[in-house]
């Protein structure tokens, strides 16, 4: 393979216009908690003859949480809904599924205390009023571009795409920019 497709492409996210503020907080960040319905799916819910819930999650999301996980960061799925199709997603993806949330917030301090880490060490990706309360609790707060005004207004941070749409993946991005990892992930996916 030549050299010049050693690494991976740039990110289509123009870092240069992320500010200093946004990329400082992606910095520090070693748990990243993502919401998953309206983030990490496009927000519909859909159910089969059976009654059983069915999602669509995008594929560079998920490649996105693999990466963070693979260089050290935590990664949890923290939804309001049972479980099911979000605990297999998250087992796909080695990483940890907290299903059936009714405060996201205590959540996020229980995984904190688990990880012997800050709220300020925290990157908290949400769309709506549920995730209201762990955005403004965490150091680096996120919300997907089409997220509801409650949610955007909440973050330090909103992304170009929609909910299930690469939003996900963008902040995986940016945290791996601001901490001098996206340029040492290689295009076979080795992380270096």
């Amino acid at each position: 393979m030549p050299d010049t497709f050693a690494h991976m492409p740039a990110s289509p996210l123009p870092f240069a216009d992320v500010p200093d503020a946004v990329h400082a907080r992606a910095a520090r960040v070693r748990l990243a908690c993502f919401d998953v319905d309206g983030t990490l799916t496009d927000g519909s819910l859909v159910f089969d003859a059976e009654g059983r819930e069915l999602k669509t999650f995008h594929v560079h999301d998920g490649q996105g949480l693999v990466l963070l996980r693979k260089v050290g960061i935590a990664v949890a799925l923290i939804t309001a809904r049972k479980g099911g199709i979000v605990e297999r997603r998250a087992a796909d993806l080695g990483v940890q599924a907290h299903v059936h949330v009714a405060d996201k917030r205590a959540q996020v301090q229980t995984l904190c205390g688990t990880l012997g880490i800050g709220l300020d060490e925290v990157a908290f990706m949400g769309d709506d009023l549920a995730d209201v309360g762990a955005m403004r609790a965490v150091g680096f707060a996120v919300a997907p571009a089409d997220a509801h005004a409650c949610a955007g207004d909440s973050a330090h941070w909103r992304t170009r795409a929609s909910g299930g749409r690469g939003a996900g993946r963008e902040l995986c991005d940016l945290i791996l920019h601001a901490q001098g990892r996206l340029a040492g992930i290689h295009a076979d996916g080795r992380v270096s």
